[in-house]
Protein backbone atom coordinates (compact mmCIF):
# COMPACT_ATOMS: atom_id res chain seq x y z
CA UNK A 1 0.00 0.00 0.00
CA UNK A 2 1.39 3.57 -0.47
CA UNK A 3 2.10 5.93 1.95
CA UNK A 4 -0.46 8.46 2.98
CA UNK A 5 0.41 11.14 5.47
CA UNK A 6 -1.67 12.76 8.58
CA UNK A 7 -0.21 16.19 9.79
CA UNK A 8 -0.38 17.14 13.11
CA UNK A 9 -2.12 20.37 14.07
CA UNK A 10 1.62 21.52 15.10
CA UNK A 11 2.94 20.89 11.60
CA UNK A 12 3.51 23.75 9.35
CA UNK A 13 0.89 23.48 6.57
CA UNK A 14 3.57 25.10 4.11
CA UNK A 15 4.97 21.79 4.25
CA UNK A 16 1.62 19.71 3.27
CA UNK A 17 0.76 22.21 0.69
CA UNK A 18 4.44 22.17 -0.79
CA UNK A 19 4.21 18.33 -1.13
CA UNK A 20 0.71 18.46 -3.03
CA UNK A 21 1.96 21.19 -5.45
CA UNK A 22 4.89 19.28 -6.29
CA UNK A 23 3.02 15.84 -6.17
CA UNK A 24 -0.65 15.93 -6.21
CA UNK A 25 -1.13 12.36 -6.25
CA UNK A 26 0.22 11.96 -2.74
CA UNK A 27 -3.00 11.57 -0.18
CA UNK A 28 -1.35 14.37 2.85
CA UNK A 29 -4.54 15.06 4.77
CA UNK A 30 -3.76 18.30 7.25
CA UNK A 31 -5.31 18.27 11.23
CA UNK A 32 -7.96 20.21 10.19
CA UNK A 33 -9.56 18.13 7.72
CA UNK A 34 -9.19 15.79 10.01
CA UNK A 35 -11.24 17.35 12.73
CA UNK A 36 -7.61 16.86 14.73
CA UNK A 37 -6.83 20.65 15.33
CA UNK A 38 -7.41 20.70 19.14
CA UNK A 39 -7.20 16.71 20.02
CA UNK A 40 -5.42 15.02 21.99
CA UNK A 41 -1.85 12.93 21.16
CA UNK A 42 -3.67 9.61 21.63
CA UNK A 43 -6.74 10.68 19.58
CA UNK A 44 -4.80 11.87 16.56
CA UNK A 45 -2.46 9.04 17.19
CA UNK A 46 -5.45 5.93 16.87
CA UNK A 47 -7.41 8.38 13.90
CA UNK A 48 -3.76 8.11 11.95
CA UNK A 49 -3.67 4.56 12.61
CA UNK A 50 -7.08 3.89 11.57
CA UNK A 51 -6.59 5.37 8.42
CA UNK A 52 -3.42 3.64 7.44
CA UNK A 53 -1.46 7.44 7.43
CA UNK A 54 1.98 7.97 8.93
CA UNK A 55 1.52 10.99 10.85
CA UNK A 56 3.86 13.79 10.11
CA UNK A 57 4.60 16.37 13.32
CA UNK A 58 6.83 18.67 14.89
CA UNK A 59 6.32 17.55 18.11
CA UNK A 60 9.52 15.92 18.98
CA UNK A 61 8.92 16.57 23.24
CA UNK A 62 5.35 14.68 23.91
CA UNK A 63 4.93 12.52 20.55
CA UNK A 64 7.49 10.19 20.29
CA UNK A 65 6.88 8.92 24.46
CA UNK A 66 2.71 8.76 23.25
CA UNK A 67 3.79 6.98 20.37
CA UNK A 68 5.56 4.59 22.33
CA UNK A 69 3.08 3.70 24.64
CA UNK A 70 0.82 3.40 21.35
CA UNK A 71 2.31 0.66 20.02
CA UNK A 72 2.40 -0.98 23.09
CA UNK A 73 -1.09 -2.32 22.18
CA UNK A 74 -1.41 -1.94 19.10
CA UNK A 75 0.50 -1.24 15.59
CA UNK A 76 0.67 2.61 14.49
CA UNK A 77 1.40 3.77 10.84
CA UNK A 78 4.37 5.51 11.85
CA UNK A 79 6.15 8.86 13.37
CA UNK A 80 8.19 10.98 11.42
CA UNK A 81 9.26 14.12 13.49
CA UNK A 82 10.49 16.90 11.35
CA UNK A 83 12.99 19.97 12.64
CA UNK A 84 11.63 23.27 13.26
CA UNK A 85 14.78 24.68 11.69
CA UNK A 86 14.99 22.18 8.42
CA UNK A 87 15.11 23.49 5.48
CA UNK A 88 11.32 23.61 4.00
CA UNK A 89 12.23 22.80 0.80
CA UNK A 90 14.39 19.84 1.79
CA UNK A 91 11.71 18.22 3.80
CA UNK A 92 8.94 18.27 0.99
CA UNK A 93 11.85 16.71 -0.97
CA UNK A 94 12.48 14.10 1.78
CA UNK A 95 8.13 13.50 2.04
CA UNK A 96 7.84 13.24 -1.60
CA UNK A 97 11.04 10.60 -1.78
CA UNK A 98 9.47 8.76 0.86
CA UNK A 99 6.28 8.76 -0.88
CA UNK A 100 7.99 7.52 -4.19
CA UNK A 101 9.42 4.49 -3.50
CA UNK A 102 8.33 3.14 -0.12
CA UNK A 103 5.15 1.43 1.44
CA UNK A 104 3.34 2.03 4.05
CA UNK A 105 4.14 -1.06 5.22
CA UNK A 106 7.76 -0.68 6.21
CA UNK A 107 7.21 2.26 8.89
CA UNK A 108 4.67 0.59 10.60
CA UNK A 109 5.26 1.13 14.35
CA UNK A 110 8.76 3.12 13.77
CA UNK A 111 9.87 6.64 14.29
CA UNK A 112 12.21 8.64 11.58
CA UNK A 113 12.87 11.83 11.73
CA UNK A 114 13.64 14.47 8.54
CA UNK A 115 15.63 15.96 7.47
CA UNK A 116 17.08 12.06 6.59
Amino acid sequence: MKVRYQADADLNEDIVTGVQRRAPEIDFQIAHEAQLAHAPDTNVLARAAREGRILVTHDRRTMPAHFGRFVESRDGPGLIIISQNAEMLRVIEELILIWSVSEAEEYINSICTLPL
